[in-house]
């Protein structure tokens, strides 16, 4: 890839962060800049939320999709005195964020696309356990959602096209 397009590339508002991540099939591994992944992990948040909240939206909305997509995640860590820890993502997982009109937009286009989807509405930040929460989201027919958050996982060009309107969270 030329030094033009990498450039190129870095300014792209979904361009992958995280220099030094791990290549893995269907990856594009540059020797000296970050790898380029084939798909993509986005939360997309609504901007009017508190700090506490967009936090704990975006562990909430990223904890199921190891479980669901397990090749997203990589080997466990182990630190030089032989302490094991918990594997993580192998990719970044890239967080933006856009009014309650471009999160409800985001949300229709995921689906529409089918892509592996998860939502937070305003309501799970009254309830106790993840019981709740499923009732909570059922209760709700998906185009009257209270959306606060949701995650995307699938092609990258598919991921840029359901977050158009979104911005890179500050």
């Amino acid at each position: 890839m030329s030094d033009e397009m990498k450039s190129e590339n870095a300014t792209d508002v979904g361009a992958d962060a995280g220099a030094g991540v791990e290549a893995d099939a269907g990856v594009e591994a540059g020797t000296d800049g970050p790898v380029r992944f084939d798909t993509k992990i986005a939360v997309l948040l609504r901007d009017d939320l508190e700090t506490w909240q967009r936090l704990n939206v975006t562990a909430f909305l990223v904890s199921g999709l190891g479980t669901t997509v397990p090749e997203v995640v990589g080997e466990p860590y182990e630190d030089a005195d032989g302490t094991p820890y918990l594997p993580m993502f192998r990719q970044p997982v890239l967080v933006f964020e856009g009014g309650k009109e471009t999160v409800t937009a985001a949300h229709e286009r995921a689906v529409r696309r089918g892509l592996r989807t998860a939502v937070f509405t305003s309501d799970l930040f009254g309830t106790g356990h993840d019981r709740a929460n499923r009732a909570a989201v059922a209760a709700v027919g998906r185009d009257h959602l209270d959306l606060v958050g949701i995650a995307v996982h699938g092609a990258r060009n598919s991921v840029d096209k359901v977050l158009k309107g979104a911005r890179m969270h500050r």
